[in-house]
C-alpha cells in the first residue's frame, strides 16, 4: 500500500477572494472526499492542513516522519498564491529533507488530487 502526505492549507486559512469557486464548506468536503477516493484506491493517506505561518513548518515535518510517504502533493492553495512563495518553498525543501525518495505530485484544485496522486504512484 502506497503511503501518501497531502500537504494544504487548513479550510479556515484560505483567502476565497483568490478562490472564488471555493468556499469553506466546498473544500472541507473536498479534504474528506479526497481521503475517501484515495484509500478507496488502496493508498494510505493522510492530509497535513496547516496555517500560513510559523506552525507549517513542524505540522509538515511531523507529518512526512510520522507516514514516510512514497508520494507527497502540495495543494494549488501552497503552491500557486503568491502569498504563500515562503511557504511553498519551506515545503518543498522539507520534502527534500525529509522524504527524499517520496515522488511530488501538485494539483490544481482538491478535486482532482487523486489523478494527481495516481500520477506519481
Amino acid at each position: 500500500m502506497k503511503r501518501v502526505v497531502l500537504i494544504g492549507l487548513r479550510a479556515d486559512v484560505v483567502d476565497y477572494e483568490k478562490w472564488p469557486e471555493l468556499s469553506k464548506e466546498k473544500l472541507e468536503s473536498a479534504f474528506q472526499r479526497v481521503l475517501e477516493e484515495l484509500t478507496q484506491s488502496g493508498y494510505d493517506a493522510h492530509w497535513c492542513l496547516t496555517d500560513t505561518g510559523d506552525t507549517a513548518e513542524a505540522q509538515v515535518t511531523e507529518a512526512l516522519q510520522k507516514v514516510n510517504p512514497d508520494v507527497v502533493l502540495v495543494g494549488a492553495g501552497v503552491r500557486t498564491d503568491p502569498d504563500h512563495f515562503l511557504l511553498f518553498e519551506k515545503v518543498i525543501n522539507l520534502i527534500h529533507q525529509h522524504a527524499p525518495n517520496a515522488a511530488i505530485a501538485f494539483n490544481s484544485l482538491p478535486f482532482d488530487s487523486v489523478e494527481a496522486v495516481q500520477r506519481w504512484s
